[in-house]
């Protein structure tokens, strides 16, 4: 069992940044591969971002590219997403997530097993 925490989101105008963090418990967090996913209210989860277990590859959506950071601490066990430029499109519930392992596929969302409970990204003036 792995225990993720989301946390960072709140209200900011565009143009703006946030970071979001993301807590790890339970199994060793370095033996996993792990992303972030996205859902805007009316829509379906997105692929945001991937990093793999050593954070020596990061995979972006084209939508954020440019834009947002992921990163990991594993030391830490805690993941991040650094945005920045914000746009009011961004809106939505940000999830981190754990990648089963022997996959590669990393946008798509059934290939991640443990999710947190989300944390709430609003950009507007």
């Amino acid at each position: 069992q792995v225990r993720l925490v989301e946390s960072g989101g709140g209200l900011v105008q565009p143009g703006g940044s946030l970071r979001l963090s993301c807590a790890a418990s339970g199994r060793t967090f370095s033996v996993y591969a792990m992303g972030w996913f996205r859902q805007a209210p009316g829509k379906e989860r997105e692929f945001v971002a991937a990093i793999s277990r050593t954070g020596s590859s990061t995979y972006y959506a084209d939508s954020v590219k440019g834009r947002f950071t992921i990163s990991r601490d594993n030391a830490k066990n805690t993941l991040y997403l650094q945005m920045n430029s914000l746009k009011p499109e961004d809106t939505a519930d940000y999830y981190c997530a754990v990648r089963i392992p022997g996959y590669t596929d990393y946008e798509n969302l059934i290939r991640y097993n443990y999710w947190g409970q989300g944390t709430q990204v609003t950009v507007s003036s």
